[in-house]
């Protein structure tokens, strides 16, 4: 049973790596900032490059469910 699941075990535990790693930028980004004395409109930059990071994988996972899901991929 676990050899027929073995690709979407890989899927699902490479997708959860991809989550912590960049729990682990935010969080280590956060602290620089914070020890540096960022002002907030440059938080507010890297914040929002971080999030736009993170949502172009979500965006890529997405896109790819919906092509395989149609047989296109």
């Amino acid at each position: 049973m676990l050899a027929e699941h073995l690709e979407l075990i890989e899927a699902i535990g490479l997708n959860l790596f991809f989550l912590f790693i960049f729990g682990f930028i935010g969080l280590s980004i956060h602290d620089v900032m914070n020890k540096n004395d960022v002002p907030k409109n440059g938080k507010i930059v890297v914040y929002l490059v971080l999030f736009l990071g993170c949502a172009g994988f979500i965006a890529k996972g997405l896109i790819q469910f919906v092509l395989e899901s149609q047989g296109i991929g």
